[in-house]
């Protein structure tokens, strides 16, 4: 006999009823197809299989891709807004030449930004004019600075040497004396300047200025500044007497008589010759032309610092609209059209009556100088707050000071311009796809051409001359 378990249920029981009641929820999974066996022969594996990425790598891809996108579109675009400018202008290159007279040379003015070095002034030159330049085949020469003042002086001596007539001349050029024997002239006509960068254009206003209404020679310092500089710079022939003899031994002697004084540093650019104070009292020379060469003040759009990393992104990405701006102003000088500095606008920040958000809120507006103060005035709210901390014994700030003009030589200068006419030839002008498109698409443009021209033939040419031909695809 078999003896009951209490409850009335035994195992079979209660195992039959678990299965007769519930069922357990089994989900009978699909069996999973065989790797396609490509992955294999790939070296991926035989159990490679692929997936979407996860979600970190989604977010890294989308970012990567977008910011990459976005660099390769501006460049493209840059380019093929540079190659519009080069286009305007390379008729220039095609024309002949006067074997018997010098070509048409343009003067480019470069000096280091405030609180940087000239290499930035460099490569801003060589991405942004140089290719419109090498496009037209017109010559150019530097003039560049490395320190504030240096381009004012450079400037300066440059025009002052240039008033002074070949005859009375000290210094032979040998290169011009055998110019002068071949017979072969100087060009005739206006040339050009290129002025990078607000606080080179300031140096320049001033360097004119100070060539054309100062002396031809240096000014004759007043008696007083000119001992007081002798007593301050010795002469290298005098020696101060020595107290020591030479029982005493090297080791008595003080630290400080083993080491020489410093020498202060002597400035390499030539001092001011004429004040902006004294421009009134100046005469206007006679050799004076009625226009001045044209100049073109280029943008230098440049700050530091780590917090302003925002806006130095939004101009990396956004550097197609600085090469338009540039190439418009780079065509002008090159085609040598130009105009007469005009006043500003009475919403300048050169009105009739100061104005305390002005750089210059001292300084009234009048007619002719207006756009001469106002050229890429936007600049110096971007300097580095090193370059304003002025010290008691240094000389004038061109930087820093005002402008001060004179309307003798403001209303000589002038401004290079794009007329009507150019402005709508530079927008009929079509710039190919293939003419901007980088070396990937290029190369895989040339080999579709290729493998096309190898199965089936070169396309045939349409013929205008002969009538009927239609050609063939």
């Amino acid at each position: 006999m078999t003896e009951s378990k209490p409850g009335g249920s035994t195992e079979n029981g209660a195992t039959a009823t678990s299965e007769a009641g519930t069922k357990p929820n089994v989900k009978h999974s699909k069996p999973l197809k065989p790797p396609n066996p490509m992955w294999k022969y790939m070296g991926l594996g035989e159990n490679f299989r692929p997936r979407l990425p996860s979600r970190n790598w989604m977010i890294f891809f989308t970012l990567v891709g977008s910011f990459s996108a976005a660099v390769i579109y501006d460049k493209r675009e840059k380019n093929r807004v540079q190659r519009k400018w080069c286009k305007l202008v390379e008729h220039l290159a095609k024309e002949p030449l006067d074997p018997r007279a010098m070509p048409r040379k343009l003067s480019i003015f470069l000096e280091a930004p405030p609180a940087d070095g000239l290499r930035v002034s460099q490569d801003h030159f060589k991405q942004y004019v140089k290719p419109i330049l090498v496009a037209s085949g017109l010559d150019w020469e530097f003039i560049q600075g490395r320190e504030e003042g240096d381009i004012r002086a450079k400037l300066a001596e440059r025009i002052r040497n240039s008033r002074i007539p070949p005859e009375e001349r000290t210094e032979e050029d040998p290169v011009a004396g055998v110019r002068q024997k071949s017979g072969i002239r100087e060009f005739e006509g206006p040339r050009g300047d290129i002025v990078i960068g607000r606080h080179t254009w300031k140096e320049y206003v001033r360097g004119v200025h100070e060539g054309w209404l100062g002396p031809v020679k240096e000014p004759l310092k007043p008696q007083a500044e000119q001992s007081l500089g002798d007593s301050q710079n010795p002469t290298e022939g005098t020696e101060e007497p020595s107290n020591t003899t030479l029982d005493e031994s090297t080791d008595s002697m003080p630290k400080e008589a083993e080491t020489p004084e410093e020498k202060p540093k002597k400035s390499s650019k030539l001092p001011a010759f004429i004040s902006t104070k004294d421009y009134e009292l100046a005469a206007a020379p006679v050799e004076l032309p009625d226009e001045l060469d044209p100049s073109a003040p280029i943008s230098l759009p440049h700050i530091l610092g780590f917090l302003n990393t925002p806006r130095r992104l939004y101009r990396f990405l956004n550097r197609r609209t600085l090469a338009d701006s540039i190439g418009r102003d780079t065509a002008a000088i090159i085609l040598s059209t130009y105009r007469p500095y005009y006043s500003a606008p009475t919403s300048t920040p050169f009105p009739d009556e100061p104005d305390s958000s002005s750089p210059y809120p001292d300084q009234v507006s009048t007619s002719p100088e207006a756009e001469l103060q106002l050229a890429l005035i936007e600049e110096e709210k971007e300097w580095h707050k090193s370059v304003r901390v002025r010290k008691d014994d240094e000389p004038e700030r061109t930087w820093l000071e005002p402008m001060i003009l004179d309307a003798r030589i403001a209303s000589r200068m002038r401004r290079a311009e794009l007329t009507p006419e150019d402005e709508a030839r530079s927008k009929t002008i079509v710039v190919t796809e293939e003419e901007i498109e980088g070396w990937m698409k290029g190369g895989l443009r040339r080999l579709g051409r290729n493998g096309w021209v190898a199965l089936f033939g070169e396309k045939k040419k349409l013929n205008p001359l002969v009538e009927g031909d239609e050609g063939f695809e």
